[in-house]
């Protein structure tokens, strides 16, 4: 079996990934050590991986998991979730791989309390658990789901959502922004910074506004930053290059996200997906603007449905980046 004939991830298939990356690897330093250096050599910045890219099974077993994505070449990654384990048994794991966690993901919740780790829980819980994980940012992936959505048997879940949360209007960002900046105030003394994660749904028109104007000019930019994904603002019909200049200074993080030519612009939650560097965006345009705009990590991340065994989709966005002149 070699590291992309499955999706499943045992210890066996990342050592054999490891032995391949080793020879890719030599490749690649060949490569690039005759020419321009890549955009993350010159910047000396990781290229990281949010790992929900890997999907559900990632949790299943972490050391073979994060073993896997170290083998790629990946030395940071962002976390969807805890994956099913406690922090600090998810940093060991990271640690024997030699993997650096950056960022999680939390997702916000209609009520605080929760006995699951949500981005409006208790501070002291946040930050307690993010330094068990050794990471600095808490991200919120999405505005807050109205409380009464149910999506209807055999519907498109991508849809209901868009349509529930447009359906819910301007409130329903103000009261998003409104825990950004409660939680950033609460948590900023105890050393955990706030991003919000864009999708396409933000862009919708809410009269003369959008939700995605309304978390922006809400929020406060000493407090709460942006983890930019690059493919849904494409998707959103916007240009991923003006949006970043014009978002300089509040810019964090970004998820390098491409999408396929023919990619359908619209803000229901849908899109067509493909591996980085084999899709429709200029990285060696965006890469630069988005450090010029005060990123400084870039998280590799690609949606469903995948063409290919995940990993392998991972591994291919790496060779492009980490030999990508920009």
């Amino acid at each position: 079996m070699h590291c992309n004939d499955s999706t499943r991830f045992t210890r066996r298939t990342a050592l054999r990934c490891l032995a391949g990356a080793a020879m890719s690897g030599l490749a690649a330093c060949a490569t690039t050590a005759t020419g321009q250096s890549s955009f993350f050599a010159r910047t000396g910045l990781p290229i990281g991986l949010q790992v929900y890219t890997l999907g559900e099974q990632a949790g299943q077993d972490i050391d073979a998991t994060f073993a896997a994505i170290a083998a790629i070449g990946f030395r940071e990654i962002e976390l969807p979730g805890l994956l099913g384990h406690k922090p600090p048994q998810v940093r060991a794991a990271a640690q024997r791989a030699g993997l650096s966690i950056g960022s999680i993901h939390l997702p916000i919740t209609g009520h605080a309390g929760s006995q699951t780790l949500t981005f409006n829980g208790a501070p002291s819980a946040i930050a307690d658990a993010l330094g068990e994980l050794g990471a600095s940012w808490a991200v919120a992936p999405m505005a807050l789901i109205p409380s009464d959505f149910r999506p209807a048997p055999g519907q498109d879940i991508g849809q209901a959502l868009s349509r529930a949360v447009h359906a819910a209007g301007p409130d329903l960002w103000k009261q998003t922004a409104e825990i950004l900046n409660r939680q950033a105030e609460r948590l900023e003394p105890l050393g955990i910074r706030v991003g919000y994660h864009n999708h396409n749904l933000e862009f919708a028109p809410l009269g003369d506004t959008n939700g995605w104007e309304i978390i922006r000019d809400e929020t406060d930019e000493a407090l709460v930053s942006f983890e930019i994904d690059l493919g849904w603002v494409a998707t959103a019909g916007l240009d991923p290059l003006v949006f970043l200049r014009e978002h300089s200074g509040r810019i964090a993080l970004i998820h390098v996200k491409d999408v396929a030519k023919g990619n359908k612009v619209g803000h229901d939650l849908s899109m067509m997906p493909t591996e980085v560097g084999s899709g429709t965006l200029a990285w060696d345009q965006l890469l630069p603007a988005a450090y010029a705009a005060g990123a400084r990590h870039f998280y590799v991340e690609q949606e469903p449905p995948f063409s290919i065994p995940r990993i392998e989709a991972a591994r291919r966005g790496y060779q492009y980046l980490s030999s990508l002149a920009a």
